[in-house]
């Protein structure tokens, strides 16, 4: 969600219950987001002159809007999605400010306004189409403080890198070895399982089995975010990273839990390579939550007995569930990247945060417009195939429900299927038109369902 391609340089740079109160706070962020998209440029220009150590301030908005035909439905279910002609949107906009207040700290405040729906209010698919999507729709705008956060780097000497100015990273010049400590609330996945070609909604793919590893069932709120602890540690081509957040304090719910009675530990290694000329790199990331969870059997069993529908929900004892996951980049040649992720996790019991999906592949093309002269412009392609654990088609066949997923009962399973395309062009600077394609086969690991095509436009905007 950087600043992706420079004014006027041939090239491109990779991104890195309402109240009255909440009303009007959410009307003046808005009107302060659309300021700042349209003259922030010389507000940070000013800023960054005065004071360049002080204060950073950057900007995004975007609006997202899906619609898919209507598809092949045998049946449908509490949380299926809907097999009609259906259409939704989403917009969003946010202030990321950043304050360096003592040598290598700083504070990070992003604040963001909300509004829309995922298509059939984010049900229906474990591969969800839109990572712009959140698990709580609202038809009015709403007011978020997404991130709040503490950030502290420490100099273990080594070569001094240059970086580029982006909303969660200061430009200029850092050490190469270093350790870096971050405490407060952010997204789990700022730091953990990125990618540069996949991993940004605002910007590059959508679904959310390719933007992340989707079996990493990582902690976080309905939107995706967490009050935890991480500790980066660099050095040369290794990079080692750990941290420890709140799980919610309901699987797949709104609230976290704020001292740690459930949480995640999640710890990363990244080895960075060069490959001929061109760099690459790759991490294996491993993750334990601790928490009240349900096994899918226990649940099975419990509504045999009493003749009901199964609910984990029943069944939750306080129980460990632990996942792996592979994540390769590597660029191919200046204008051309590849990616690809392998992930897996304990099958056994329920999803917590993140979405239904016991093992995942995906991999996928990044091919920068250079060669038709749109230096800024990209293409992607991508597929993901994802499956659910015996376990778990069992309790789904059921009738039971899982965070996203459930569509009363499961005659005929299949693993979920995605193949997506996108074309992200570069309009004017700071400006980015997206038209996006995604097929879906087994929504849901459902055979007797889709498949079903999906169609995006995303407008995106950033200074």
């Amino acid at each position: 969600m950087g600043l992706r391609c420079q004014t006027g340089v041939n090239q491109c740079i990779e991104p890195q219950q309402n109240s009255k109160t909440r009303k009007r706070l959410a009307r003046l962020l808005s009107a302060l987001s659309v300021y700042v998209l349209l003259f922030g440029s010389a507000v940070a220009d000013s800023v960054d002159a005065a004071i360049p150590e002080t204060v950073s301030l950057h900007g995004q908005f975007t609006h997202l809007w899906q619609y898919h035909p209507a598809f092949r439905s045998l049946y449908r279910g509490t949380n299926s999605l809907d097999p009609g002609s259906l259409g939704d949107e989403t917009t969003d906009a946010t202030l990321y400010l950043r304050l360096h207040v003592w040598r290598h700290g700083e504070i990070e405040i992003d604040p963001e306004v909300d509004q829309g729906f995922g298509l059939s209010n984010t049900m229906g698919l474990a591969a969800f189409p839109s990572g712009e999507a959140y698990k709580l729709g609202k038809t009015s705008p709403y007011l978020r403080l997404q991130r709040l956060l503490v950030r502290q780097t420490i100099d273990l000497g080594g070569n001094d890198v240059a970086y580029a100015p982006a909303p969660h990273q200061s430009g200029g010049q850092q050490a190469n070895d270093t350790l870096v400590l971050t405490a407060g609330k952010f997204s789990i996945v700022d730091i953990f399982d990125t990618n540069p070609y996949a991993h940004d909604p605002r910007g590059d793919f959508m679904n959310w089995a390719i933007i992340d590893a989707g079996a990493f069932d990582y902690a976080g709120d309905a939107w995706g975010y967490s009050y935890g602890l991480a500790a980066e540690w660099t050095h040369n081509r290794w990079t080692l990273r750990g941290g420890i957040f709140n799980l919610s304090r309901v699987p797949g719910s709104t609230e976290l839990q704020r001292n740690f009675g459930q949480f995640e530990i999640t710890g990363e290694i990244e080895r960075r390579y060069t490959l001929g000329s061109e760099g690459g790199s790759l991490k294996l990331l491993g993750f334990l939550n601790r928490g009240r969870m349900g096994a899918y059997k226990d649940a099975v069993r419990l509504a045999e007995a009493t003749h009901a529908l199964p609910n984990t929900g029943l069944v939750r004892t306080y129980a460990s569930r632990a996942g792996a996951a592979f994540n390769l980049e590597q660029a191919i040649s200046h204008n051309i990247d590849i990616f690809a992720r392998v992930s897996v996790n304990d099958g056994s019991k329920e999803t917590f945060d993140f979405t239904d999906i016991n093992a995942s592949v995906s991999a996928g093309l990044s091919w920068k417009g250079a060669s038709w002269d749109r230096p800024c412009d990209t293409v992607g392609v991508a597929v993901e195939t994802g499956e659910i654990s015996k376990s778990a088609r069992d309790y789904i066949a059921a009738g039971g429900l899982g965070i996203l997923i459930g569509d009363g009962k499961l005659a005929h399973y299949g693993s979920e299927d995605v193949i997506e395309t996108y074309y992200d062009a570069a309009v004017v600077a700071g400006i980015y038109l997206t038209a996006d394609y995604q097929w879906i086969a087994n929504p849901a690991y459902n055979r007797d369902r889709g498949p079903v095509a999906i169609v995006s436009a995303r407008i995106h905007a950033e200074l």
